[in-house]
């Protein structure tokens, strides 16, 4: 008689075959990008410092230049991206039906959003919380002098739920005035229909920056209610591309730990004897292949838009109108949360 494999030998042949693994095969929304050539990317209607159009329609923030990133990994140019305004209500139905390949647009990650919506959490490009925004003349110094205050919100958005949480546990009573579009949202807040504003901090800074005709006037409290990690999503059921987004993601963190940006990519792809300087930028390994991409997927990436802090200060930096600190978004070995993965 034939003699089976015990269970013990099954798991080795399991691991021999694992390990002997060639190079990841392309999915099918690589392919369809490859096809078209261009990646189509759903970002907010207009959200300065992430993502938000000029008067001749050319976008940029934080989150468009994860996308310009991708775009450079996948298809060589960072300019092969098609955008894609969607509001809060049509994002995750935008990308659910295909209607873009990836949303990068200031979104929230959640058990919720991960498990149940037929999409896929990647990586974090900005931990946030969510704040309030007061007029000074207001003299409102905490978010519990609230009471029974009005507050604009934005429907279908995590923070319409911890506004009604944060109101009920601290007994605030607080009255959301609730918009479909961000539009009509500050418009509300800065005509004076509502005492306070509510979003995450980050977004509450652009808002300010770009609306306010005096940013001086309008204050950030200084109590975040809630946890706001953001970064993009994908579709369920295509590992490859989500493995690429993800990557491209903690490639720019790691560029940045290890000094590598978009001026000198190219210096120390060529000159640099750092092994794991060489290993990122495909020099003495090409982790390109267990991607589906060629050995110079990151060096295409960080010469696009630079590694991740580079990104960080030309959008939201202390800098920019948007003036935001580093805080938790600094590298782990600065104090921050951003950690990447090893690259190897």
């Amino acid at each position: 008689m034939p003699r089976f494999p015990t269970g013990s030998t099954r798991r080795m042949l399991a691991l021999l075959a694992l390990c002997a693994a060639g190079p990841a095969f392309a999915g099918k929304t690589l392919d369809t990008i490859k096809q078209k050539d261009v990646l189509v990317v759903g970002v907010s209607t207009g959200l300065a410092g992430f993502s938000a159009a000029d008067s001749q329609g050319k976008w940029s923030g934080l989150d468009v230049d994860v996308g310009k990133a991708v775009a450079a990994a996948i298809l060589s140019d960072p300019e092969k991206v098609r955008w894609v305004p969607l509001t809060p209500q049509q994002r995750f139905t935008a990308l659910q039906a295909g209607e873009v390949d990836l949303l990068s647009r200031n979104t929230t990650f959640t058990l919720t959003r991960d498990a149940s919506l037929g999409l896929h959490q990647t990586a974090i490009t900005f931990y946030d919380g969510q704040g309030f925004l007061v007029g000074t003349k207001s003299k409102i110094t905490s978010a519990k002098q609230l009471k029974n205050a009005t507050v604009c919100v934005q429907t279908g958005t995590t923070t319409e739920k911890n506004l009604t949480d944060y109101s009920r546990a601290q007994n605030l009573n607080i009255k959301p005035v609730v918009f479909d579009k961000l539009e009509a949202a500050n418009a509300a807040y800065f005509g004076g229909r509502c005492v306070a504003y509510t979003t995450d901090a980050s977004g509450l800074a652009s808002i300010r920056a770009k609306e306010a005709k005096n940013p001086k006037e309008h204050v950030i409290l200084p109590e975040l209610i809630s946890k706001e990690p953001l970064g993009p999503l994908v579709r369920r059921g295509d590992d490859e591309f989500f493995a690429i987004v993800k990557w491209v993601i903690y490639g720019l963190i790691e560029a940045e730990e290890y000094g590598i940006t978009q001026a000198n990519v190219d210096k120390l792809k060529a000159d640099s004897t750092d092994p794991v300087v060489q290993r990122l930028l495909g020099k003495s390994e090409d982790t390109g292949k267990l991607l589906g991409l060629d050995r110079d997927w990151l060096v295409r990436a960080v010469k696009a838009v630079g590694n991740y802090g580079e990104i960080f200060e030309r959008n939201v930096g202390a800098s920019t109108v948007v003036g935001l600190p580093r805080g938790k978004n600094a590298l782990w070995t600065q104090g921050g949360l951003h950690y990447a993965p090893p690259i190897r």
